[in-house]
């Protein structure tokens, strides 16, 4: 099966700009009203010569600390405080979804002045305050304004390629590996372990995460997703007869996301985001950055593993106390999705309330497909038509790219990481169409960052004057570093077949970014948590795979076919697992030394005896009554293993 459809290939029609839907412009004008109204209601003191502290609490109206102006000549200092500190009210609602702050510093300012405003008001304050105000709106303008001009030079340019690039995507596009041919490779082995040790430990601990807030991207919750994401990749495509501990890691991961220290973030965002001071489920309204990738995560392992625990009613319970627990599965997750998507003007809905994020939202509709893979349900198609709408008339900029970040209450946009080389594989689960547009502009623009390294070998080199300061931070820990950009465009030029530009990305991780081999466990240490797990995915990943793990899932054969069900982690790696329907292919390694290891089959026929027809010696099998069988062996290296049927 291609990764993309034939069909919409070579067609740039889909590639446009659109600054300002009619939605969000209907938002600007009720933002002009209410503004035009605040300021009415500011200068109703001045036009009935009403006391010094009324007059003063108006000007504080019509701009954030205005009404310090009243006080004299030192007002200039506390007006300029007062703007900082709104400013980072602004930052605070973005970053946690507290509405109340800038609301607490313009009008709690404007209290204040007036409070403090004596018999008498300096009258330059009349001038100071509108002035301010209209020189704010004049150099937000002016900035938007020379924006909106490079944007639609950069739009220009783009038209120039993408008819060109969309053919070069379609040339690139191989058919899906076949999932009987694969295993990983030993240093394939030594990335994966970077997820096996964090999976494995027990439930609630978190040893080897990033830690620090749980708000934004640096949150315990998405790399707990991705750590997912990973080993769903694993099982769908190297080891899909392997259960074992590659289940025990999987289901480990989602009990941990139930754990409150993992989602109480809610708790706060839904008291000082949305007033709701008694109902905290996380699954209602908005938060689709739990909604969404929670529910990827749970369905895609359902998906590969067979194992549908996750979809009895209260599977997913989210436990806040003793006494309230709100309980879910892996059904209510995504009928939260669907209805929030409903209830949406924009159908795009929030993460933190009043924020909508293109990206996650990306993540929502891929929760739906994999729902729909899972259960033969029909979500996508009845969304995705009215979704895309909605990202091509409100979430596309100047330039055709999608706006990252827009505000549900003001239509206002916030400058966000949401690049086209970036996140173009998620597109791929529910629309290649969408991704194919995606990818062919951002490995365009990539182009030019392909030179040769010091052995003559391409690797990515991004000219410092090409880059904004988000395009070098690491989300995940908000440092400046590489790694997480790296292993994005690796990422994606795996996902669409671009294998030069993917070894390019992974040379330059690689040289860049420190990768250390530690006790058999690769990691790097110049990056976040969440960047190393994507790392890990760029060194799994072939043509289609991210979105296959969660729409294609592995062949029928796996899932009455004999399984590899114990191992011993980490003495025992498993390479490859797969099922023809009665044979059973291994290829395992050491994990620490050369070593005899136990083993346990399962699904066998009952009684019969398994021949080992493998390059590597082993005695036969006989399996109980249940199907079931243990055998030792030698592992000193690789370790070729095919039990069939005698």
């Amino acid at each position: 099966m291609a990764v993309i459809e034939s069909e919409v290939l070579g067609q740039a029609s889909g590639f446009h700009s659109a600054p300002t839907g009619p939605i969000t412009a209907a938002r600007h004008r009720r933002n002009y009203l209410f503004y035009g109204l605040l300021c009415f209601c500011g200068l109703l003191p001045v036009l009935f010569d009403a006391a010094p502290g009324w007059k003063a609490f108006g000007l504080g109206l019509l701009v954030p600390g205005g009404g310090f102006y009243a006080l004299g000549a030192w007002g200039f200092l506390a007006v300029a405080f007062v703007l900082f500190l709104f400013w980072l009210s602004l930052i605070v609602w973005f970053w946690c979804g507290m509405v109340v702050a800038p609301l607490l510093v313009w009008f709690g300012a404007a209290l204040l002045a007036g409070a403090l405003s004596g018999s008498t008001l300096w009258l330059p304050a009349f001038f100071f305050a509108p002035f301010t105000a209209l020189a704010i709106y004049a150099y937000l303008h002016r900035r938007t304004s020379a924006r909106r001009v490079a944007d639609h030079a950069r739009f220009t340019q783009r038209q120039s390629f993408i008819r060109e690039s969309l053919s070069e995507v379609k040339a690139q596009i191989r058919e899906v590996p076949t999932t009987a041919t694969r295993e990983l490779t030993p240093d394939q082995l030594t990335a994966v372990r970077y997820a096996f040790d964090r999976a494995l430990q027990p439930v609630g601990e978190y040893a080897g995460y990033t830690v620090i807030d749980q708000f934004q991207p640096a949150a315990l919750r998405y790399q707990i997703n991705h750590l997912g994401y990973a080993l769903g990749m694993v099982q769908c495509h190297y080891t899909p007869s392997f259960h074992g501990y590659l289940g025990q890691a999987q289901r480990n991961l989602i009990e941990t996301y139930l754990q409150r220290r993992v989602w109480d973030y809610w708790v706060l965002e839904s008291m000082w985001g949305h007033f709701n001071f008694t109902n905290f489920d996380p699954a209602a309204k908005d938060n689709i950055m739990l909604t969404g990738y929670f529910g990827m995560q749970v369905n895609q392992y359902m998906l590969n593993s067979g194992d549908r625990r996750y979809a009895a009613p209260g599977s997913l319970t989210f436990r806040l106390n003793e006494r309230t627990a709100y309980p879910h599965d892996a059904h209510t997750l995504i009928d939260s999705v669907r209805n929030n998507h409903q209830r949406s003007d924009f159908c795009l809905f929030p993460c933190e309330p009043n924020w909508v994020y293109a990206v996650c939202n990306m993540y929502g509709m891929s929760a739906l497909a994999a729902h729909d893979a899972v259960f033969g349900t029909q979500y996508v198609k009845a969304i995705l038509p009215h979704w895309q709408q909605m990202i091509d008339t409100e979430f596309t900029d100047s330039k055709g790219s999608l706006v990252a970040l827009r505000s549900y209450w003001t239509g206002l946009e916030v400058p966000f990481y949401a690049g086209e080389a970036g996140f173009a594989f998620f597109a791929n689960v529910f629309s290649p169409t969408l991704a194919a547009r995606l990818w062919a502009v951002g490995r365009k623009e990539l182009a030019f960052c392909i030179a040769p390294d010091a052995a003559g070998l391409p690797r990515l080199s991004i000219p410092p004057e090409a880059l904004t300061l988000l395009d070098t931070i690491d989300p995940g820990n908000y440092r400046r570093g590489a790694l997480f950009a790296y292993a994005a465009v690796a990422m994606c030029a795996r996902e669409f077949g671009d294998d030069r530009l993917a070894e390019a990305a992974l040379r330059s991780m690689d040289q860049d970014c420190g990768r250390v081999v530690e006790n058999g466990v690769a990691h790097y240490t110049g990056g976040s948590g969440w960047a190393n797990i994507w790392a890990l995915d760029a060194r799994l990943m072939q043509t289609g795979d991210f979105r296959n793990s969660f729409v294609t899932g592995p062949p029928e054969s796996v899932f009455r076919g004999p399984l590899l069900s114990t191992a011993t982690y980490p003495e025992v790696l498993v390479a490859k697992a797969f099922s023809h329907g009665e044979d059973l292919e291994l290829v395992l390694y050491p994990g620490t030394s050369a070593q005899t290891a136990s083993l346990g089959l399962s699904r066998l026929r009952p009684g019969a005896r398994y021949v080992n027809r493998g390059a590597s010696a082993c005695a036969d099998v006989i399996a109980d009554a249940e199907g079931c069988a243990t055998f030792t062996v030698a592992l000193n290296g690789r370790t070729e293993l095919t039990f069939v049927p005698a």
